[in-house]
């Protein structure tokens, strides 16, 4: 079945390419500054949040810098919340391209993945810009970059594939039950609050750490902020919870989507 899955993938790969540049004509169609808003973005969100949080709430991280805090939570948070959610209508939207010709089903939430994180890889030129700041005063305190920061791309990666697990998910849900797509903008939005995206776990009443902590999101920020923020290499069971949220969002959504797939064509 693996094996099968990553030669249909190898065989396909024009196919997602093209998914993948089409989704770029089709965001940056008729703007200005094209590529150009994956970084102003993400920068103009940490300004509001920042000014919002830092200045009218007074929220502070102790030992870290705040500004990174926050930018490292809204990009990592954001690439999965835009991900999983365009993952989650990628078949329904293509069903006139399923109908037609034989393609494997799990192309489309797999590209939406990719082409997200494409924009996801341009916030962390800003991202880095912001690091780099903080050596020169911007921030309370000063991050430093370490060898620690070899373990980011293996954090980013276990994001991505929860991420591709979720998005397998959802998009087999969504063409027999379409209310989810209605549905998850809710559960992403309660799920942005009881994830520390702009807030420190400390201020949650202790009784209820070991919950918020149960959250994968919160272990992926977690072990990026570990890295960023402290210099500090994330613990082995920061580490064992990221890959095992991966491993166990891509197995379940990919058998889940393999499944049912060859009844989306009786319901899309």
């Amino acid at each position: 079945m693996i094996k099968n899955t990553f030669l249909n993938f190898k065989h396909y790969w024009f196919l997602m390419t093209q998914l993948i540049s089409r989704d770029f004509k089709v965001k940056y169609k008729r703007s200005v500054l094209g590529v150009v808003w994956s970084l102003l973005n993400p920068i103009l969100m940490m300004s509001v949040m920042a000014v919002v949080f830092s200045q009218m709430f007074r929220v502070r991280v102790e030992g870290a810098n705040y500004l990174v805090y926050l930018m490292t939570g809204i990009i990592m948070f954001n690439y999965f919340n835009e991900a999983s959610t365009n993952a989650m209508t990628s078949v329904v939207d293509n069903f006139g391209l399923i109908n037609k010709v034989y393609i494997p089903k799990y192309i489309f939430p797999i590209a939406k993945c990719l082409f997200i994180g494409i924009n996801f890889l341009l916030t962390l030129i800003p991202w880095l810009g912001i690091i780099l700041l903080s050596y020169v005063g911007l921030g309370e305190y000063t991050c430093h970059i370490n060898i620690n920061y070899l373990l980011l791309p293996y954090v980013f990666l276990c994001l991505f594939l929860f991420t591709v697990g979720m998005g397998l998910f959802l998009s087999c849900v969504s063409v027999f039950l379409r209310d989810v797509i209605y549905i998850y903008g809710i559960v992403t939005m309660i799920w942005n609050y009881i994830t520390p995206v702009f807030y420190s776990i400390e201020i949650i009443p202790e009784k209820l750490i070991p919950i918020f902590k149960f959250n994968p999101l919160y272990q992926y920020l977690n072990a990026a902020r570990e890295i960023v923020l402290y210099s500090k290499c994330p613990s082995v069971y920061n580490l064992i919870a990221i890959t095992l949220y991966s491993l166990f969002a891509v197995i379940i959504g990919g058998i889940i989507f393999k499944k049912n797939q060859d009844k989306f064509v009786y319901y899309v």
